[in-house]
């Protein structure tokens, strides 16, 4: 691997080389120097700019926590707008890409890594935590928007809404579901909430 070739961006290309590893190796083939290896750099690099490889990964999983954050703020400005269906729809897909699939699953056995989330105040399941939260404030704006009905059980609908989610996209080996299937999904957890479209 090559040294003394100065990087720009160091810490963004190893994040894209870590979820690169992820994509096409699994959890199972994180390292350091997979890692450093699919960035093209020396090892050092990483060590350089990490204190170790727990620390990396805890900040790759905020880079995506943040991304999260982001498009909470993008979700809430689509209320009263297009379908509440199909914004869940698109909100679900995204959340749910191949690279948060396999970060939810490297978080399930590596005990370093989720105390080092905790310590930056991530409790539960990182990215799914923050996935319910964005999709019980798009529902909460819908339900003040009179679009869904004033009982509608927010605080029950977001987590059945991501939690069946996860359980359709988590199979890593096979092809994302259906928008249909996804859609048949959301509708149905929806359907008593839903108030039907104005005229």
């Amino acid at each position: 691997m090559p040294s003394g070739v100065h990087i720009h961006n160091v810490r963004g290309q190893l994040f894209e080389a870590a979820e690169r590893v992820l994509l096409r190796d699994g959890p199972d083939a994180l390292t350091s120097r997979a890692v450093t290896e699919e960035a093209n750099c020396a090892k050092g690099v990483l060590h350089r700019h990490f204190t170790d490889f727990d620390a990396f990964l805890a900040e790759l999983v905020l880079t995506r926590v943040r991304g999260i954050e982001v498009r909470t703020t993008t979700l809430r400005a689509a209320t009263g707008t297009g379908s509440v269906v199909d914004n869940l729809v698109d909100a679900l897909e995204d959340l749910f890409g191949p690279v948060t699939v396999a970060i939810v699953a490297l978080l399930t056995f590596r005990d370093g890594l989720r105390a080092r989330l905790r310590e930056a105040g991530l409790t539960g399941i990182p990215l799914v935590v923050q996935g319910t939260a964005m999709i019980a404030a798009y529902l909460t704006a819908e339900r003040e928007s009179g679009r869904l009905a004033a009982a509608a059980d927010i605080d029950t609908l977001a987590p059945t809404l991501v939690g069946a989610g996860h359980l359709l996209f988590a199979d890593r080996t096979s092809a994302p579901p259906q928008p249909d299937t996804v859609r048949k999904m959301v509708t149905t957890v929806m359907a008593d909430a839903l108030r039907p479209a104005r005229p």
